[in-house]
């Protein structure tokens, strides 16, 4: 049965599900706990969502060949670690909070606004105070961690995927 699922178009719908389905999670415990999410969690929710167009596009081209099947991997996976390593940055972030000069600093909307495309980026990247902040937690885990086991079992669902098509 998960033969038939992971070769068929519906094991790239899952991992569209999937993806989407992580970036609503964010937004409920986003609303629900009142919390403002900051730069990094941002990036890491357009992560998810480009991870999750990628998988749409492979259910909707439903690749047979092996050039694509492998194409559509790699990007999955390459998609989903450069995820992991923002979710690792942010994480690193929240560890050495106390090492941190800097207690707050200007929201994603304002840097994008304010700034060139490139020193946006490198502001978001750097993170801020609100990144060290851990707000929230699920046995025990930050939003970043959790995020970070996310990204790595998309890559290893994708990896997965196309050693069942191959």
């Amino acid at each position: 049965m998960l033969n038939k699922i992971l070769t068929s178009r519906t094991g790239y719908f899952m991992g569209f599900f999937a993806s989407f389905g992580l970036v609503a999670l964010a937004l409920v415990i986003q609303t629900q706990y009142k919390l403002e999410p900051c730069p990094l969690c941002i990036s890491q929710r357009i992560v998810f969502m480009g991870l999750g167009l990628l998988f749409l596009i492979a259910a909707i081209h439903n690749p047979q060949k092996r050039t694509w099947v492998k194409f559509y991997s790699l990007l999955q996976m390459l998609t989903a670690l450069g995820g992991a390593v923002v979710a690792i940055r942010h994480w690193w972030l929240q560890v050495h909070k106390d090492e941190m000069l800097v207690d707050c600093g200007v929201g994603f909307d304002y840097m994008f606004d304010n700034f060139p495309l490139k020193k946006a980026f490198m502001l978001v990247f750097r993170g801020t105070g609100d990144c060290a902040a851990i707000d929230w937690t699920f046995v025990g885990l930050s939003i970043p961690q959790l995020a970070l086991m996310a990204f790595l079992m998309l890559a290893a669902y994708a990896f997965l995927i196309a050693k069942k098509r191959i």
